[in-house]
C-alpha cells in the first residue's frame, strides 16, 4: 500500500530522532566505559595495596564488588556494540497495536533503543514483537510476563533504510507475497549467510520462539531456511533464558566451510558466536588410541569414488541394528569379567579373590568397567595407606593383570568384530593406527560404555544441522555426552548424502530425545519455480513450491562439454550473478575442473577446510550442502552420471541454485 507524502515525512522525522538518540547513546556509553575502566583499575589497585590488612570476609566482599563492576562494564560494552551495528538502520518494521490501554506504534529492530523508559525501538525477540511475525492486521495477542494481552493490529509496516536514510515504506501483512520478502529473495547471495530477522515467516517464528518443548526436531524442505531459523532461535534463547550465554551453546555443522558461511549471523543479531563443531571433532576429542581418524567428507567420498570393498559391511556398521549388537556384546563381557587370583601388593597388602569379585560385581557395579577398577584401587589404597590414594595407580595396574580379560580398548573393539555378536559374515581386524569413520563411531561408543561418557554439563543448548546425515548411534553418543542439554535438531531426509543410512522421517528421532516436538517447514525461499519443478522430479516430490515471483530462467542442459563451454557459461552468468558454483559429484572431479579452469578464471576449490569465497567456486556435492549460490553448474564426467542410487546427492546439488541452473553431462 502506498504511503502518503505527509506520512512519509512523519516517518522520516521519527527515523532522524531515533538515529540521533542512538548516536548520543554511543557517545555517552563510550565515555562511561572509559571512566568505568579507570575506576576498576583504581579499585583493583586499592585491593592489592590493602589486601594484607583485610580479613577474609572483607577480601571476599571487595572481590565480589570488583567482579560486579566488571560484569556491568561487559554489559555496557555489549550494548554499545549492538548500538554501533544498528546506528544506520535502527529498525526494520513496526506495528500499530490497539488494546484496552490505547493505541501505540511498536517499532521493531535488532536491539532495543529507549530514553528514560520511552521505547523508540523494541528488540525483535521481546514478547510484544512476536505479533509482527504471527499475525496479519486484525485481532492479535502476545504473551507478556503478566499474562496474555489481547488487542488489534491496525497497521503493519516495513522499512527500507540505508545509511540512516529512509528509502521506502511498505504497508502490508508480511505474507509470502510480501514486497520486502520478494525484494530480499531477489538479492544476490554473498560469501556469508545473512540474518532474516526482517522477513521471518510465521512457520519459522513458531520454531524460533518455542520455549515450551525441551527438544525440537525440525524437518524442512530444501531452501526453507532451516539453518537461519536455528541461528535466530539461538539468538532468541540467549535473550529469553536467564544466565544463558554463547559459551553454553554448541552448533554441530557438517564441515568447516559451512561453519564459516554462517559465522556472521549471530554477530549481526547482536550476539557472540557460539561454539561450533563437527561430529568428527567429537571423535577426535574423545579418541586418543588411534593416530588418525577419517572425517565425514572422506567417508562419503570413498563411496562416490567407488573406493569401498564391501558396501553391505559398512551399511551394517552404520545401522540401528549394530547398537543392540554392541550393547549385547558389552553386557556379556561385563557378566563374564572377574578376578582370577587374589591381590598381593607391597608385601603387606592382601585382598582375597572373593572380596575383589564382590567389589567388581556388586559394590561398584554402577561404574563403567574401567572406572570400577580405578575405584577398587582407590579403596584398597585408602584402606592401607591411612587414607592416601597415591599408590592407587600401581594397584590398578596389578588388578588389571588379575582379570580374566585384557582391559585394552583396541583388543576389546577387535574382539567385537570377530565375535558372534557382530552379525556379519565378514570378520576383520582394524588397522592399528587409522580408523575409518564408520569404525570410529563404533569404537567411541564401545569406549564410552566401558570408560564412561566424557560428559559436558557446561553446554545447555545443542543445535544439530543437517540432521539426516547422523545415524542413531551418533545421536546416542551426542546425547550421553551432553546429558543436560536441550536440543534443536534440523534436517531434511530428502537431502541425505550418507549412502549407507536413510531415515523415513526425522520424526524417528523422537524415540531418542524425550519431551520433543516434531515440526515441519514446508515453504521454500531459495530457488525459482523452474528449478524447484525440476528438483521435484528428481525425487518424485509434489509438495514443494516456490514462493519467488521473479522471472525464472530455463534450466540449460549440455552434453560432451568442453573447456570453452565452461568459460562461455561462466562469463554469461557473471553478468547477473555474484556467486557461481560448479558442483561436481566427487572431489576428484572437483580437482580436475579446478585444474582445467584455474589459468583462465579466478576460481577457488573448496575442499571442506578452505575459506569460502563464493564469486566462483568448484565444490564436491557433499561439501556444498547447506550453501546456496546465485547460479550453479552441475558437472560430472561423461561416464560418471548421477544414477538412481545417487538421486539424493543429485537433489542436494541442484537445490543449491537460487536463480540459474546449468547441467552438464546428465541427460534432461
Amino acid at each position: 500500500m502506498k504511503v502518503e507524502r505527509e506520512e512519509f515525512e512523519r516517518e522520516k522525522n521519527y527515523l532522524n530522532k531515533t538515529v540521533s538518540l542512538v548516536r548520543k547513546k554511543i557517545s555517552k556509553l563510550g565515555q562511561e566505559l572509559y571512566d568505568d575502566d579507570s575506576k576498576v583499575l583504581e579499585f583493583k589497585k586499592l585491593i592489592w595495596d590493602t589486601h594484607a590488612e583485610m580479613d577474609p570476609t572483607e577480601m571476599r566482599n571487595m572481590m565480589a564488588e570488583s567482579d560486579l563492576q566488571v560484569t556491568i562494564m561487559q554489559s555496557k560494552g555489549n550494548y554499545l556494540q549492538r548500538l554501533f551495528r544498528v546506528q544506520n538502520k535502527p529498525y526494520f518494521g513496526s506495528i500499530r497495536f490497539k488494546d484496552n490501554e490505547g493505541e501505540e506504534d511498536i517499532y521493531i529492530g535488532i536491539t532495543h533503543i529507549e530514553d528514560k523508559l520511552n521505547y523508540y525501538v523494541h528488540d525483535w525477540r521481546s514478547p510484544i514483537c512476536s505479533m509482527f511475525y504471527d499475525f496479519e492486521t486484525g485481532p492479535a495477542y502476545y504473551k507478556a510476563p503478566a499474562g496474555i494481552i489481547k488487542g488489534e493490529i491496525t497497521r503493519k509496516r516495513q522499512y527500507i533504510i540505508e545509511d540512516a536514510e529512509l528509502k521506502n515504506i511498505f504497508d502490508n501483512d508480511l505474507n509470502i507475497s510480501d514486497s520486502l520478502l520478494q525484494k530480499v529473495l531477489a538479492e544476490e547471495s554473498s560469501d556469508k549467510m545473512k540474518n532474516i530477522v526482517n522477513t521471518i515467516q510465521e512457520e519459522q517464528n513458531k520454531v524460533i520462539r518455542n520455549t515450551k518443548d525441551k527438544n525440537l526436531i525440525v524437518e524442512g524442505i530444501a531452501g526453507s531456511g532451516k539453518t537461519s531459523v536455528a541461528l535466530h532461535r539461538i539468538a532468541f534463547l540467549l535473550y529469553r533464558i536467564p544466565n544463558l550465554t554463547s559459551n553454553n551453546v554448541v552448533v554441530f555443522t557438517p564441515n568447516k566451510v559451512f561453519s564459516e558461511y554462517i559465522s556472521n549471523v549471530l554477530p549481526e543479531l547482536g550476539e557472540e558466536n557460539t561454539y561450533d563443531m563437527t561430529f568428527y571433532d567429537l571423535l577426535c576429542q574423545n579418541i586418543n588410541e588411534y593416530k588418525d581418524i577419517e572425517n565425514f567428507t572422506d567417508f562419503i567420498s570413498r563411496y562416490y569414488k567407488d573406493n569401498i570393498s564391501d558396501y553391505n559391511l559398512i551399511k551394517y556398521k552404520q545401522s540401528d541394528e549394530i547398537i543392540n549388537d554392541i550393547d549385547d556384546y558389552i553386557n556379556n563381557l561385563l557378566t563374564k569379567v572377574k578376578f582370577t587370583n587374589k591381590l598381593e601388593y607391597d608385601d603387606f597388602i592382601e585382598v582375597d579373590i572373593d572380596e575383589l569379585n564382590n567389589m567388581l560385581t556388586y559394590k561398584y557395579k554402577n561404574f563403567p568397567l574401567f572406572e570400577r577398577i580405578k575405584e577398587i584401587s582407590k579403596r584398597i589404597a585408602s584402606n592401607n595407606y591411612k587414607g592416601s590414594i597415591k599408590n592407587a595407580s600401581s594397584i590398578e595396574k596389578k588388578l588389571k593383570e588379575l582379570l580374566n580379560i585384557k582391559l585394552d580398548l583396541k583388543v576389546i573393539f577387535n574382539d567385537f568384530y570377530n565375535s558372534n555378536y557382530f552379525k556379519y559374515k565378514h570378520k576383520e581386524k582394524v588397522n592399528d593406527k587409522y580408523l575409518y569413520y564408520e569404525d570410529a563411531c563404533i569404537f567411541l561408543y564401545i569406549k564410552s560404555l566401558l570408560v564412561g561418557f566424557n560428559t559436558n554439563h557446561v553446554i545447555k543448548q545443542i543445535v544439530i544441522d543437517e540432521a539426516q546425515d547422523y545415524n542413531k548411534l551418533q545421536y546416542l553418543i551426542i546425547k550421553k555426552t551432553f546429558k543436560t542439554s536441550n536440543y534443536t535438531i534440523l534436517g531434511d531426509t530428502n537431502q541425505t548424502i550418507n549412502p549407507y543410512y536413510k531415515y523415513n522421517s526425522l520424526e524417528e528421532l523422537t524415540s531418542i530425545f524425550d519431551s520433543s516436538k516434531y515440526i515441519t517447514l514446508t515453504k521454500t525461499y531459495r530457488s525459482t519455480g523452474k528449478i524447484i519443478d525440476y528438483t521435484n522430479k528428481i525425487l518424485g516430490l509434489s509438495h514443494v513450491t516456490s514462493i519467488r515471483n521473479d522471472k525464472a530462467s530455463d534450466i540449460i542442459f549440455r552434453n560432451n562439454v568442453t573447456k570453452n563451454d565452461f568459460l562461455t557459461d561462466i562469463n554469461n552468468l557473471k553478468n547477473t550473478s555474484k556467486s557461481i558454483a560448479i558442483i561436481t559429484k566427487n572431489d576428484k572431479e572437483a580437482e580436475d575442473v579446478y585444474n582445467l579452469l584455474k589459468d583462465n578464471t579466478d576460481i577457488v576449490l573448496i575442499d571442506g577446510f578452505s575459506h569460502i569465497k563464493r564469486d566462483l567456486v568448484v565444490v564436491p556435492s557433499y561439501i556444498a550442502k547447506g550453501l546456496e549460490f546465485d547460479s550453479v553448474i552441475i558437472y560430472t564426467d561423461i561416464d560418471n552420471k548421477y544414477q538412481e542410487k545417487d538421486k539424493y546427492l543429485y537433489y542436494v546439488a541442484c537445490t543449491r541454485a537460487q536463480h540459474n541452473l546449468i547441467i552438464y553431462n546428465n541427460d534432461k
